[in-house]
């Protein structure tokens, strides 16, 4: 049964792990941050139950994400993106989402 199993399907066990970007508003103050359940992260996020910085510049909509299946690769893409330039991590945001749209009720659906 295990190689009847694809990628994102229902049948998949295999954890993943997510990269993400928050932001204040457009442009505004970022946050980078790796979990490896996105949705309920992202609720705590935007209902200031974690991260002091996050609820004290109202870093809550979700710009951008990636999607690791090993929790190593994850850390390493999170540490190296917040050693980036501010500029590198916009336009990173802006090839996905230009709009800088909140993406947390596209991962309800």
């Amino acid at each position: 049964m295990s190689s009847l199993r694809k990628q994102g399907s229902s049948l998949d066990t295999r954890k993943q792990y997510y990269v993400y970007i928050l932001a204040s508003k457009k442009k505004g103050t970022l946050y980078i941050g790796v979990t490896g359940g996105l949705i309920k992260r992202i609720y705590e996020h935007k209902n200031d139950i974690i991260e002091e910085f996050t609820r004290e510049y109202q870093v809550h909509n979700l710009v951008y994400y990636e999607i690791y299946s090993d929790s190593y690769a994850a850390i390493v893409r999170e540490k190296q993106m917040k050693k980036w330039k501010r500029q590198w991590k916009i336009e990173l945001i802006e090839k996905r989402n230009p709009e800088w749209k909140d993406l947390f009720g596209n991962l309800l659906c």
